[in-house]
């Protein structure tokens, strides 16, 4: 489970970190903070509540940050991680969540998601212009292993574009050696601009495309979890260590489907120990982050625009089949997505804001003014 999550979406982490400027020390803070506040918190919550919780970090978020965080620094970045990270502790503790949620309708958040990973989608066929054998394997390999084993493909496609890069001479195996990771403060500098353009859609993103699936998979799998108390545990990590770069942390659902499936135990009441299992091995993969780190960055770039861009591919759909989905949302929801994908930074707030915003203030007009209530007023003339 830890190796599907990790193979899947690091690489967007570490993109997330180099849009930020981050140094390779401050990288493997990244992935220490990551790993121990994931495997803190699986560890905790699942032991404390005797059910299978596992977390995770947002990987829409990190794709989010990899736009986002161009032009800010690293202190910046913190302070948005620090804000970010106490709007979703403060819903979890007030209870807010299901109150804030019905604010934004799912058409939009999925509509502002779908713009943000857009160009990552976008990149998987340009890295085919300079390395087409590569990434035509990788493209193959993908559409031959998802349907036989979809959980499963994506660390597979990594490993067949990891031979495809070794066998063309492009693998920086020198890089890499066994360490452990160090965790580094960085203080935080808070900046409006960038608490509300990157800020705000982190927050939304983490929560309607992290937070709402996690708690459908728990409930799906038949557990009677509470939610705010999880909420709550992911929001304080964060504010815990987002000095240390753990920019967000949320209710796991796809790696927590597989903890909560026959195959992680039959007994559906010991189900919770694979959970902490997790966990554990979590914790191990941040201690050796710097390791996992300079793995990746052995990687050429064509390979990991590749693996990003078949990581999200399900995602890009499902975020677009819930952008457009229902009639009544779909003007609201086109303007979300082509502004957020514009990357339009309007007084140095990112497009995410301003494609919610529009979306929103869409949304909100046509449920004002629409047909239906004119045909309404009409009839009580009438």
């Amino acid at each position: 489970m830890v190796l599907v999550g990790y193979s899947s979406s690091a690489i967007i982490v570490f993109q997330a970190a180099a849009a930020a400027g981050a140094t390779a020390a401050e990288l493997s803070s990244w992935l220490w903070a990551l790993g121990i506040g994931m495997g803190a918190t699986s560890i905790g919550l699942s032991l404390y509540y005797k059910k299978p919780v596992v977390t995770a970090w947002s990987t829409p978020g990190a794709a989010l940050l990899v736009t986002a965080l161009a032009g800010l620094n690293m202190q910046q970045a913190v302070g948005v991680f620090l804000f970010s990270s106490g709007l979703v502790a403060l819903c979890g503790l007030t209870g807010w969540f299901n109150l804030i949620m019905r604010q934004v309708p799912v058409s939009l958040a999925a509509a502002m998601l779908g713009g943000v990973l857009l160009n990552f989608g976008l990149d998987l066929f340009i890295a085919a212009d300079s390395h087409f054998w590569l990434v035509l394997s990788m493209l193959a390999c993908y559409l031959l292993l998802k349907p036989v084993l979809p959980r499963y493909c994506i660390p597979l496609v990594l490993c067949a574009g990891v031979v495809g890069s070794a066998l063309s001479g492009e693998l920086m195996w020198q890089s890499v050696e066994l360490q452990l990771a160090t965790p580094l403060f960085i203080m935080p500098e808070f900046s409006v601009a960038a608490l509300i353009g990157v800020g705000v859609p982190l927050f939304v993103v983490t929560m309607a495309s992290q937070n709402v699936p996690g708690v459908a998979v728990i409930r799906a799998n038949g557990y009677d979890t509470p939610v705010s108390p999880l909420i709550s545990a992911t929001g304080l990590a964060g504010v815990l260590l987002a000095p240390l770069g753990g920019f967000s942390y949320c209710l796991a659902a796809i790696t927590a489907a597989i903890c909560m499936s026959e195959e992680a135990d039959p007994d559906v009441g010991q189900r919770y120990r694979s959970a902490v299992w997790a966990g554990v091995f979590y914790v191990l993969a941040g201690i050796f982050g710097a390791t996992v780190a300079a793995l990746f960055t052995a990687f050429p770039q064509a390979l990991i625009m590749s693996i990003a861009g078949l990581a999200l591919l399900s995602t890009i759909a499902n975020s677009l089949s819930a952008a457009f989905s229902e009639a009544s949302h779909r003007e609201a929801a086109m303007l979300t997505f082509l502004l957020t994908a514009s990357g339009v930074s309007l007084l140095g707030i990112s497009s995410a804001f301003w494609g919610l915003l529009l979306g929103l203030l869409a949304y909100h007009s046509a449920k004002r003014w629409g047909p239906a209530k004119t045909v309404a007023a009409a009839d009580g003339k009438g």
